[in-house]
């Protein structure tokens, strides 16, 4: 299956941007990727790539109506992260290869410029 990455810090947040009241999560192809969009993001020097696996989507969103967090996925890490493409969380958990193990859980709270905390997730 393919790996999708999302940004999280060593405490368990998740790297998510203020999207005209929502919260937008970018999402890259490859670690590769995301590191170099951290090279050009500020915001994003104390996150590094993590692998997506269902249960760190759900703990990210959990896909429910209503939800306030979107993802979007980077194609150009080099670009704005705002150029991202809108990506659906049922998309995403049909890439995303549901037997990886899970290694970390943790909050949402980022602390920098236009971050703002996930709601849903256990602290």
């Amino acid at each position: 299956m393919k790996e999708i990455y999302a940004m999280r810090r060593a405490n368990g947040d998740w790297f998510a941007l203020d999207g005209h009241g929502r919260l937008r999560v970018p999402l890259f192809h490859s670690s590769h990727d995301a590191m170099m969009a951290r090279l050009r993001n500020f915001g994003m020097q104390l996150f590094k790539p993590v692998a997506l696996d269902a249960r760190l989507l759900r703990e990210i969103a959990p896909g429910v109506p209503g939800s306030d967090v979107d993802f979007c996925m980077v194609n150009d890490p080099f670009a704005s992260l705002s150029r991202g493409s809108q990506a659906e969380h049922a998309e995403l958990a049909l890439l995303i290869d549901e037997g990886r193990p899970v290694r970390q859980t943790g909050r949402a709270s980022p602390s920098h410029g236009p971050l703002k905390e996930l709601p849903g997730v256990n602290a």
